[in-house]
This record gives C-alpha cells, sequence and structure tokens, in this order.
C-alpha cells in the first residue's frame, strides 16, 4: 500500500509492506489480511525480527552493506527507516518522531538510541538443561520484577529478572508444573499430580495451602482482578472457581468437553469469566460467577489454547490449535470476529499481552514469537504532529 507522508519538509511517497513475513526454517508465514486500518500488525518471525529491527542505521552494516546502502536511492532508504521506526513505535511504543537521513554520517542522527536498543536485547534468564530438567511454565509478578518458572520435575523457581539471579526453589508438586499465576504476592500453580499450590514467596518457607478438586492434571490457572477468586481448568473437562479462602471449589462447571486450558477474567465486568476448550470441545464459554450462570458459547471450529481481554475495549483475543492455528479477535458479548489471523503452523499454544493492552506476543510448535498490534487504545483527541504518526491517514 502507498501513502504520502512529509519528511523533513519534503512530501514523499511511502510503500507500506503488511505482507512482510519471511521462510524460516521451520515454517513459512502465509499472507495476512489487514483489517481495521492500523490495528493489526503482521507476524514477524524471530530472526525477521532480530534483522529488521536489531540495527537501522549504517554503522551496524558489513562494508559491503554500507556500499549498497549509499548506491540505493534516498527515498527508498529514508521509506525502510521511517517504516522500521513507524512499526517501533505503534508495537514497543519507542517515542520516535524524527527520521534521520539513513545515508549521513552525523551519529547524532542514528535511529537507534541506547534506550530504544535496549528494547530488542535477548537476555538468557536460566538454563534448566545442566539440572536435566526443562521449563513448562512462565509467569511474571504484577510488579514485573520476578519471574516464576516452573519446571518439569515440578519445581517452582522465584528469579530476579533485572538481577538475574534465582531467589529460590519450591518443592511441594511430584510432576511438571504446567500452570502459574500471581496473585499480589501469592503465587499460585498447578501440576499433572492434579494439585494446585498457593504460596506467599515472603514467607520463609512459604505458608502453603493445597487445592484438590481436579481429577487429572491442571492445565489453566487465572485470578480474577479483584484478587478474590482463581479460577482453574484441568484436563478432566472441569472448569473450577475457588475462593482466597476456602479449600474447597465454591463453583463448578461442567459443560466443557475436552480439557480448559484456556481461561480468561473480564477486566470490564464484574464477575465474568471466559473459557475455551480443547479439540473434542472448541468452544468457547462464558459464565456469571456471581451467580454461578452460563451465559452464551460459539463453536470456534479449532482448539482453543489461550485466551485475553482487552484492557481498553470489550474485546477478547482467543488462540486457536487443531486445526487452524489462528488467532481470532471477538468483541463481547455479540461474539462477532473482528479479525481472523494466520500465520503460525503449529498450535499457538503461548499468548502474552504487552504491558500497555495493546500488542500481544504468540508462540507455537513452530519454534517462532510473532507480534502482532490487536488491541488499541482510545486516540487521543490531539495527534501527533510527528511523521511517523503514519496510521493515523492510513484507512
Amino acid at each position: 500500500r502507498k501513502t504520502t507522508v512529509e519528511v523533513n519538509g519534503i512530501q514523499k511517497n511511502v510503500n507500506i509492506a503488511y505482507d512482510d513475513c519471511v521462510q524460516s526454517g521451520y515454517a513459512a508465514c502465509s499472507p495476512v489480511t489487514v483489517k481495521s486500518g492500523d490495528r493489526f500488525i503482521p507476524t514477524r518471525a524471530g530472526s525477521n525480527w532480530s534483522i529488521n529491527f536489531h540495527c537501522a542505521n549504517e554503522n551496524c552494516w558489513s562494508p559491503n552493506q554500507n556500499q549498497r546502502a549509499k548506491d540505493a536511492s534516498t527515498d527508498t532508504g529514508k521509506d525502510a527507516v521511517a517504516y522500521a521506526a513507524l512499526l517501533r513505535n505503534e508495537l514497543l511504543g519507542a517515542g520516535i518522531e524524527t527520521v534521520p537521513d539513513p545515508h549521513t554520517d552525523d551519529r547524532r542522527n542514528t535511529l537507534v538510541t541506547q534506550d530504544t536498543h535496549s528494547l530488542f536485547r535477548v537476555t538468557r534468564l536460566c538454563d534448566l538443561s545442566v539440572d536435566g530438567d526443562s521449563v513448562t511454565s512462565v509467569c511474571w509478578n504484577e510488579r514485573g520484577s520476578l519471574v516464576a518458572v516452573g519446571t518439569h520435575k515440578g519445581f517452582v523457581q522465584i528469579w530476579d529478572a533485572a538481577g538475574g539471579r534465582k531467589l529460590t526453589s519450591l518443592e511441594g508438586h511430584s510432576a511438571r508444573v504446567g500452570a502459574l499465576a500471581w496473585n499480589g504476592e501469592q503465587l499460585s500453580s498447578g501440576s499433572r499430580d492434579r494439585v494446585i499450590l498457593q504460596r506467599d514467596v515472603r514467607t520463609p518457607p512459604p505458608v502453603e495451602r493445597r487445592l484438590q478438586g481436579h481429577r487429572q492434571e491442571v492445565c489453566g490457572l487465572k485470578w480474577s482482578p479483584d484478587h478474590q477468586h482463581l479460577a482453574s481448568g484441568g484436563n478432566d473437562n472441569k472448569l473450577l472457581v475457588w475462593n482466597s479462602s476456602s479449600l474447597l471449589p465454591v463453583q463448578q462447571y461442567s459443560d466443557h468437553l475436552a480439557a480448559v486450558k484456556a481461561i480468561a477474567w473480564s477486566p470490564h465486568q464484574h464477575g465474568l469469566l471466559a473459557s475455551g476448550g480443547g479439540t473434542a470441545d472448541r468452544c468457547l464459554r462464558f459464565w456469571n460467577t456471581l451467580t454461578g450462570q452460563a451465559l452464551q458459547s460459539t463453536d470456534t471450529g479449532s482448539q482453543v489454547c489461550n485466551l485475553a481481554w482487552s484492557k481498553h475495549a470489550n474485546e477478547l483475543v482467543s488462540t486457536h490449535g487443531y486445526s487452524q492455528n489462528q488467532i481470532l479477535v471477538w468483541k463481547y458479548p455479540s461474539l462477532t470476529q473482528v479479525a481472523k489471523l494466520t500465520g503460525h503452523s503449529y498450535r499457538v499454544l503461548y499468548l502474552a499481552v504487552s504491558p500497555d493492552g495493546e500488542a500481544i506476543v504468540t508462540g507455537a510448535g513452530d519454534e517462532t514469537l510473532r507480534f502482532w498490534n490487536v488491541f488499541s487504545k482510545t486516540r487521543c483527541t490531539k495527534e501527533s504532529k510527528s511523521v511517523l504518526n503514519l496510521f493515523t491517514r492510513i484507512r
């Protein structure tokens, strides 16, 4: 798609390449249909993300690449830099306001500052293979300073992400820990041993509560926004709701016909809970946990792996496995599909929402992470005059 932007007072035609996927060693990205203007940024394989975003100034290139860049036209170079900066702003909030000349030798105009450069650094926090173990779940605490790591051997490790050090390793489970959920300073863990453990990580050794209600592996855990109720899903096709003090579930839902891994509490309506079933069920269901009533359900056509609500609108995103491996965005309560996003070639088993609530990252068995801009904040009435605020002009 072409659009006209003003760069340093000069009108330029910019080619916006929405379908910017590359062939990786594991899977090929399929074309992505862009809908609703700026809402949906196409998939990005991990390697492609590094190539396109890690270094935008010519000082990071090899001599041959520098020569080719200088031989290229100025318009093409600026278009590429503008697009890279635009995506950084949209996905990561980099706050870039000006586009430097990509062929200048003035380092003051380099696009990648120290702050934005750090946004793309990948750090290895831990390696459990030295102990013959592996990571089976991860979860940030609400402050974003601690990471809980569940392992195949049944341990729960607490890591200081900034310091890169392990604070503690909690025992108690006899099988892999596949689900984790923080509630303030308390951490809930669900295991293949069918037990949910709740522990306060501030107390050595931590105070422990054992919740036993599932007959098979606990594969989903989510605390409600008011921190009062915990929802758990299991391979026994059950969805259970626990309060913060009882050792027995206060509610039990048995409508799903397959494992319940996908669970999400609505941040907009108190007591509204969404859940998704596995391959034999494929249904997205909604529950009023205040009354214990089932509200709505819809057949998604595929195994439901994850759910997440938007912080800014009454919408939610679901990721899927067999057989479509797609990502769907829904409006609630109409349950109309806003978009269907494709690109992963295996089950989309992992989903995380960015802190600002606008972007998501998905991970699948094709060994790629893909970034999507699916939820938009309410636009400010005073729009930025930056040349990189392109998407407000694209419709």
